[in-house]
């Protein structure tokens, strides 16, 4: 995630000089505890909380731990792994449904924190888990609050109750305690209330949200917290549990790209668990709260769990299982292709998911040059071609080339390129499916699939063939020519 961009990439940097140690020294550990400190500061994270948990890494990793330790240096890590997920409230809490439905859930929070985008958000996350939640437009003050309420609703495919036009006009609280009623009797099972937000602090606002809490006795109050906007957001989050109290925090914003303290010190601050996170904009970019997974990503360590989660949600088994078949008896077409990659972006946004990978951030430059709209362009150039054409691009001679081309809004290169990276992937997916090894263009095979000594034998067979190695004057092709020949290829065969 964005917001943890900079602390991520200190934190890192900062291991990385303690893996050329065999053992830590007192020094040694004073230095990295001296960093993590600078690192979580300028992050903008709350002075106890830094306080409190450098004392503590200092503590273990000074320990016998790490001293018995055949690795001190991952033990260290692995130490303020686990102290991140003590500070960002360290059990995953899910929602607490009533016996009797329906749920009330009440969002509270400044003006411009995203309430009302949060709303629809959390509404369409339950909708796809089963439930039949209800939006109430109980932000009356804010200008347009009930219609943009209703036009998030309409977007998350759920019922808004919005009897008031608002912009100043009606009772809130009356509105809260008739959407319960409502409810009931319309057979939601989840009532999601989106009060008013003030620019500040102030008695009125506290006593809004006190009367509709009162009004409705939520199963829930979920706090919504801005995580671009650093300490005031602890301190305002401080101020209302004071004043009103909630049971948890929903971080709006994550995707931002300031320093996020607010993330890493409102659980241990308010004593309250963050239940969920919005990460973009759009209304699925919302995902559950686990504590340990946020704290790996900012260790780049990656979120693997989260990543099968989307994949899951995104790729049906049953249509994994026909493309599978198709690819062992060679049936694999364009159409397959097709289908798989927009099963792809079913599952989100691919930057972020490749930035879950382990080791991620060491990718930045190359994630943040990676254009999402090329498979849009690939999925253009495959729908301008004919059924016949899409299961047999054999017949894709120059003159059809030229009609898709024109027809996909794309040039002949375009669509010669696409052609071949397909033919590349389908022969790769082929060699795995018969369990051998895939030959990478210009590479040879991947290592590791032969055990030891195969090569060598492959090696001497190629050379009797071919007559030695490689005599291109051209580097690059020469190693490719050789690692042809190693494999047992003659160079120039993959491409018929």
């Amino acid at each position: 995630m964005a917001t943890f961009g900079t602390l991520s990439d200190r934190l890192t940097e900062t291991f990385k000089n303690l893996r050329t140690k065999g053992k830590l020294t007192a020094s040694d550990v004073d230095g990295t505890v001296r960093e993590i400190r600078r690192a979580l500061l300028d992050a903008d994270v709350s002075l106890d909380v830094v306080k409190g948990f450098t004392a503590t890494v200092r503590e273990r990793a000074l320990g016998d731990e790490v001293n018995r330790a055949l690795n001190p240096a991952q033990q260290v890590v692995q130490i303020v792994n686990e102290e991140l997920v003590g500070i960002l409230g360290g059990q995953q809490r899910r929602l607490q449904f009533a016996k009797n439905p329906p749920t009330v859930i009440m969002l509270a929070g400044l003006q411009g924190a995203g309430k009302t985008t949060l709303a629809g958000k959390l509404a369409k996350w339950l909708k796809k888990d089963g439930h039949t939640p209800m939006l109430v437009a109980a932000d009356l003050q804010r200008p347009n609050a009930v219609n943009q309420l209703q036009v998030v609703g309409d977007q998350a495919g759920v019922t808004v109750f919005a009897p008031e036009p608002g912009n100043g006009v009606g009772d809130p609280v009356r509105v809260a305690k008739d959407a319960v009623a409502q409810a009931s009797r319309a057979q939601h099972d989840v009532v999601i209330i989106d009060t008013a937000g003030r620019l500040g602090v102030d008695a009125e606002m506290m006593k809004q949200a006190a009367d509709i809490r009162k009004a409705t006795n939520p199963d829930e109050v979920l706090f919504v917290i801005d995580a671009m906007i650093g300490q005031d957001a602890v301190t305002t989050a401080k101020a209302f549990q004071d004043g009103v109290d909630f049971t948890g925090v929903v971080l709006s914003k994550l995707d931002g790209d300031a320093r996020g303290g607010a993330a890493l010190s409102v659980a241990s601050v308010t004593g309250r668990p963050i239940i969920f996170a919005s990460t973009g904009e759009t209304l699925d970019d919302f995902e559950p709260f686990h504590p340990d997974r946020m704290a790996s990503r900012i260790l780049d360590l990656g979120d693997i769990l989260t990543l099968i989660e989307q994949a899951q949600q995104a790729f049906d088994e049953e249509e994994a299982l026909k493309v599978a078949e198709k690819i062992a008896t060679e049936q694999f077409t364009l159409e397959d292709f097709l289908a798989q990659m927009q099963q792809l972006r079913g599952a989100g946004s691919i930057k972020k998911m490749l930035g879950m990978l382990p080791g991620a951030g060491g990718m930045k430059q190359q994630l943040e040059n990676f254009d999402e709209r090329e498979i849009v362009r690939t999925e253009a150039i495959i729908q301008s071609m004919t059924p016949a054409e899409r299961r047999n691009p054999k017949l894709l001679n120059g003159s059809r080339r030229l009609r898709i081309a024109k027809g996909s809004g794309m040039t002949v290169t375009d669509v010669n390129q696409l052609v071949q990276r397909f033919e590349q992937a389908a022969k790769m997916m082929k060699t795995v499916a018969r369990g051998g090894t895939p030959q990478i263009p210009g590479m040879g095979p991947i290592p590791g699939g032969g055990g030891y000594g195969g090569g060598k034998r492959q090696s001497a067979k190629g050379k009797k063939k071919s007559g030695g190695g490689s005599r291109s004057g051209n580097p690059a092709k020469r190693a490719a020519e050789n690692a042809a020949i190693a494999s047992g290829q003659v160079p120039g065969a993959a491409s018929d």
